[in-house]
């Protein structure tokens, strides 16, 4: 035994002394298998230390080394459970029983008693004993508070008790779950209906809520005994946005309508681990034809290899090269090369509608023609994965795929998986996952493009490795056709004399000589070769100690093309990718480069991110939201640069951006706060629904935001605020729902390495920052009632609700609509408008010695802002006689509703649309371009005559 090992031995032994001299029998060979057991798991030596009777209950009753019965860990657990009276001792035995069945296991697992399968499947019986016999305890319980559960009568059906059915998913559904598997759960229901013969009738729906948040709690909760199983329910429809428990019917409909491909896939392994078997058997059957085509279906192809290089994405962003599931030739590879076959195949050969991996792999040589060979590699290489996966996690009970990194744990590692050193296991691991990349690559991923040796590549790495003066260098660029070569020979040789290229590593170096000349090549065709040069050495500098982008860009030249192309168009697309390397990935799928998704498939894409992320992890979380943001904002600016999107669905699509991220950061910031204090209560005895919302003014309010702009939001609830959350720690309505409105802006305005997902500006609230963070419904109404300024009324104009309670928000537009059709008088209106406008330039346009060399495309006269006042004026003038003045939030659609009214000429109106559109498409080039919204005068002069005109003649100023 290595000397590394041997000392973590000594230590697990002495925690384990009490429990090894209470033993007073043994067995053949237990002395060896106590010691590998004490090498390789940390946890079972501190069972041994809480628990000094355990290991001889395990060797008395012959369970340490036997393989259960079918049904033993359910039939044991419900001897155990069978006089229990109170949910805090359920909680308190199944933590208890989950703690002597894991170290039966890992003893099990470490000295071979079982093998891979063997242990899987003992996790996966476990799971489902716990799940079962918990639900069974609570359903009975529940019962007995509310009444048993019943579908509706029908003429020729009596009422009929129903039962929760609980879907596992994952690894559990496939009885592979490993040592510290968290566990995917769905709950549903067979119909509605309500309960009968409880003290109290509940909707079917409430009363199953209720049991499912239950059965989470016995099974997720930490206590005193620590917990059963991680629950993730996020994989239910519609995610963590949607109720926790839905009826069949509504499952069917969810899944036929609204199904993403990433659900096909997690539905393959869908099992019913829980409640009623039949009625769970039945939904199965019912789902089946989402999940498996009659026709085969190729396109599981481009979508599991999507799902990939979203993983891959993570992987490279967070350093994951050493995860044995998701890095390179890792578990995940494994899985998705049997599912998408699966999935293409199904439909047609039943046999490929399995759940087990490992009882797909044997028969895809007959069903899909894959060679003998490469299926038993994938199997070997599967089962070796998996097995070091159990030996990392038997270490601590922890749930992790990392191969440890330290030197005693790699020598743990390399002695539980029988390696005389970890060089030896590392050879064998990097066999195995080669291996399953090449399996992987000839199935899913696309074949990469081998590099191209030239003499023009041999020149540009000569000129890399000389030492040539400046004449030189810029006659080398000269004759190679860069348009301003002492500009292009600065920027080379400044990277060059870089500190961070001069100390690179070996494999750094050839990294980059491997990119530099397909670069240089590529940079060559552009127009404005030496700016483009500048910008994209720039990135390379950002990257040259991450040099695993280097062999992204090398591997991938249609993604360097498309770097070349767009820093030639941006020095801000250029200055971007610098900051974030990670968003080069982006640019290696040209076909969602310059597609950018619907808001629809904006939220799916979003929860796929988020379904992999601990719900507990808050830094995680926003990290993920961050790169989600930048990443798809890069995908806009290349269809804005390119040409491929006009102005108005640039707008659009950033827009629908952080909507959805709103959408969901309300759903985290609730979340958490509501696990803490509980729901608030709208009414007494009434959760709310949540009875909030997040109203977006200014560009967000009106679809018109740019790359950079911060967002104008209120919050406004509608809640009683003397009333209470219900939790274990209750605060009031008021105080919960500032604390909301605070952990929205803290998740959206924290600066993370990501940056920030938006500055947050709440100004625009009643009373501004001397008010309240959050107002009722009733107070927003009142303030704007009696004490709001016209500037405020204008606002109101281009607010609109982006997240939140559908309830709240038409009662929120009812009171928008009742303070903007107010008759106002026109000329004392006009009045102060004007003069807020007069004092806006003052303090924000052009000095008045600067105004004949600069324009300020937004706060000078005949500017932006000019057209939205116009536009705010005739609604708030108007709207009493023409509500179609504020039924839209946009200024374009106003505008086209002042035409068609009649509150303007049409002339005038198609004067205020053009040059509105063209002045914004002058403020995203400049934005692009990395410049301040100030461009010459000159430029726009018979654009902003015209709005001067049209302002003197609509507000007579």
């Amino acid at each position: 035994m290595p000397p590394l090992v041997q000392s973590c031995v000594t230590l697990n032994l002495e925690k384990s002394a009490e429990s090894l001299s209470n033993l007073s029998a043994s067995v053949e060979g237990f002395d060896a298998d106590l010691i590998r057991v004490l090498a390789g798991s940390d946890y079972v030596a501190e069972q041994f230390s809480r628990k000094p009777q355990l290991l001889e209950e395990l060797i008395v009753s012959d369970d340490l080394y036997r393989a259960y019965a079918v049904n033993e860990y359910r039939q044991r657990l419900a001897q155990s459970l069978a006089l229990v009276e109170t949910e805090a001792l359920l909680h308190s035995v199944l933590r208890k029983f989950r703690q002597r069945e894991m170290v039966r296991i890992i003893w099990r697992d470490l000295t071979r008693s079982a093998d891979m399968r063997g242990t899987t499947a003992d996790l996966s019986a476990l799971a489902d004993a716990c799940i079962g016999q918990a639900l069974e305890w609570l359903y009975k319980d529940c019962c007995s508070n509310w009444g048993t559960p019943h579908s509706q009568a029908t003429e020729n059906s009596p009422a009929q008790p129903q039962q929760l059915v609980v879907l596992g998913m994952g690894k559990l559904g496939a009885n592979e779950l490993n040592l510290s598997s968290d566990i995917d759960l769905i709950f549903a229901y067979p119909e509605k209906g309500m309960t009968e013969g409880g003290r109290r009738v509940l909707a079917n729906q409430d009363f199953f809520s209720r049991l499912g948040q239950k059965l989470i709690q016995a099974l997720d909760s930490i206590t005193a005994d620590g917990f059963v199983f991680r629950t993730d329910m996020r994989l239910r429809p519609y995610g963590a946005s949607g109720p926790l428990v839905c009826s069949f019917p509504a499952m069917e409909d969810y899944y036929q309508s609204q199904g993403r491909d990433w659900e096909r896939y997690a539905m393959i392994k869908a099992r019913v681990v829980g409640g009623d078997q039949l009625a769970g058997a039945e939904l199965l059957e019912m789902l089946r034809p989402f999940v498996y085509r009659k026709y085969i279906d190729f396109s599981a192809f481009d979508s599991l290899r999507s799902m990939k290089d979203m993983i891959n994405k993570e992987v490279r962003r967070k350093g994951l090269q050493g995860n044995v599931k998701l890095g390179s030739g890792g578990i995940r590879e494994v899985e998705f090369i049997a599912q998408a076959f699966q999935l293409i195949r199904g439909g047609r050969d039943p046999r490929l509608q399995q759940r087990e991996l490992l009882n797909i792999l044997p028969l895809l040589p007959e069903t899909v023609g894959m060679p003998e060979q490469a299926a038993t590699e994938l199997k070997q290489a599967y089962t070796f994965l998996r097995n070091a996966e159990h030996v990392i996690q038997a270490v601590a009970d922890r749930q992790t795929q990392e191969l440890p990194i330290d030197a005693v744990g790699q020598a743990r590692m390399a002695y539980s998986m029988d390696f005389e050193n970890w060089d030896s296991f590392m050879a064998e691991l990097d066999r195995q996952r080669d291996r399953v990349s090449e399996h992987f690559a000839d199935v899913i991923a696309p074949a990469g493009e081998a590099p191209v040796s030239t003499d023009q590549s041999s020149e540009w790495l000569q000129l890399w490795a000389s030492d040539v003066d400046d004449a030189e260098g810029e006659a080398f660029f000269a004759r190679h056709g860069l348009d301003n070569p002492p500009q292009a020979w600065k920027a080379f040789s400044h990277l060059k004399s870089n500190r961070s290229v001069q100390v690179m590593q070996a494999v750094g170096h050839e990294r980059l000589q491997l990119v530099l000349p397909k670069l240089m090549a590529e940079v060559a065709t552009v127009d404005n070769s030496a700016e483009t040069l500048e910008r994209v050495l720039l990135l390379i500098q950002a990257v040259i100690r991450r040099s695993s982008y280097l062999v992204l860009l090398a591997e991938n030249p249609g993604a360097m093309k498309q770097l070349v192309r767009l820093c030639s168009a941006s020095a801000w697309f250029s200055e971007t990718l610098a900051k974030q390397p990670v968003l080069l990935d982006e640019l290696i799928d040209q076909r969602t480069l310059y597609s950018p998704p619907s808001k629809e498939a904006l939220q799916s894409d979003l929860r796929q991110l988020l379904l992999r992320i601990p719900e507990e992890d808050e830094e995680q979380l926003m990290d993920t939201l961050r790169y989600f943001k930048s990443a798809h904002v890069l995908i806009v600016a290349a269809s804005d640069i390119t040409g491929a999107l006009p102005l108005m669905k640039v707008s659009d699509y950033l827009t629908w951006l952080a909507e959805v991220i709103l959408e969901v950061v309300l759903e985290i910031a609730w979340r958490q706060l509501s696990e803490k204090h509980g729901v608030p209560l709208k009414a007494a005895g009434v959760p709310c629904d949540p009875d909030f919302i997040v109203v977006g003014y200014g560009k967000m309010g009106g679809i018109e935001l740019s790359y950079g702009s911060d967002l104008d939001l209120v919050f406004v609830h509608d809640a009683d605020a003397s009333l209470y959350t219900e939790g274990k720690k209750p605060i009031a309505n008021s105080v919960f729902f500032t604390r909301l409105g605070q952990k929205i802006i803290h998740i959206l305005n924290t600066f993370t390495t990501g940056g920030h997902l938006y500055e947050v500006d709440m100004r625009l609230r009643p009373s501004g920052n001397s008010g309240l963070l959050v107002s009722s419904l009733k107070a927003f109404s009142e303030y704007q009632e009696k004490e709001a300024w016209t500037w405020e009324h204008q606002a109101l104009v281009r607010a609109r609700v982006i997240a939140g309670s559908e309830s709240l928000k038409h009662k929120f537009e009812q009171v928008r609509a009742a303070i903007l059709t107010q008759p106002r008088e026109p000329q004392a209106l006009a009045a102060e408008v004007v003069n807020m406008r007069e004092k806006m330039r003052d303090h924000l346009g052009t000095s008045a010695k600067e105004a004949d060399e600069l324009f300020d495309l937004k706060q000078d006269r005949g500017g932006i802002v000019d057209i939205e006042f116009i536009v705010q004026y005739s609604a708030l003038a108007h709207a009493h006689q023409y509500p179609e003045l504020i039924e839209y939030t946009d200024n374009i659609r106003i505008l086209d509703a002042m035409e068609q009214t009649g509150v303007i000429p049409a002339a005038d109106a198609e004067i205020l649309r053009e040059v509105y559109k063209n002045y914004r498409s002058v403020g995203h080039r400049q934005v692009l371009q990395n410049r301040s919204s100030v461009v010459s005068p000159n430029e726009l002069e018979a654009c902003r005559e015209a709005i001067i005109q049209i302002w003197k003649t609509q507000l007579n100023s």
